[in-house]
């Protein structure tokens, strides 16, 4: 099935983005995690390899040490966060992913993998695999694949 659009490739990119993410997390909520949202992804990658303090945290975030506190004193109430004393200075925290945190990852990456089987046999796995060579020479041509691999990709600005 050929659909046109007159839409540009970076919105088309963008909107299939924001409803692979709304599927997500519509599926993440029904699974009982009523109270992770879209935004908590953005703190949970730079935690996803390895523990992290507070001032590293903020660094890869790019924001102030303030700003990372109060993100991980919310995600750590929520109980996605685990904040413990640090190793040589008790008061340099270090953070950590949660035993709930590390469930949401899990279960994120499955509702992907399946709305992309999905969006596979919509296209042909010729045409998908061809359509996310396209997107990634596009992302790396604008300079936006490394954060993807770095793990830093911002949140949208507000």
């Amino acid at each position: 099935m050929v659909v046109k659009s007159r839409l540009d490739l970076g919105y088309l990119a963008l909107f299939l983005g924001m409803r692979v993410n709304q599927l997500v997390m519509e599926r993440l909520r029904a699974a009982g995690f009523e109270s992770v949202r879209e935004s908590h992804g953005y703190v949970i990658q730079h935690l996803v390899e390895r523990e992290r303090s507070i001032t590293d945290l903020a660094a890869r975030m790019e924001v102030t040490q303030q700003a990372a506190s109060k993100v991980v004193a919310e995600l750590a109430a929520l109980g996605i966060l685990e904040v413990l004393p640090g190793e040589e200075d008790r008061r340099a925290k270090k953070v950590r992913l949660s035993a709930r945190a590390w469930a949401v990852v899990k279960l994120t990456r499955q509702l992907r993998r399946r709305i992309e089987r999905q969006l596979m046999r919509a296209a042909g796995p010729d045409r998908y695999e061809s359509a996310r060579s396209i997107l990634t020479v596009c992302l790396s041509a604008l300079g936006g694949l490394e954060r993807v691999r770095s793990r830093r990709v911002a949140p949208p600005e507000a």
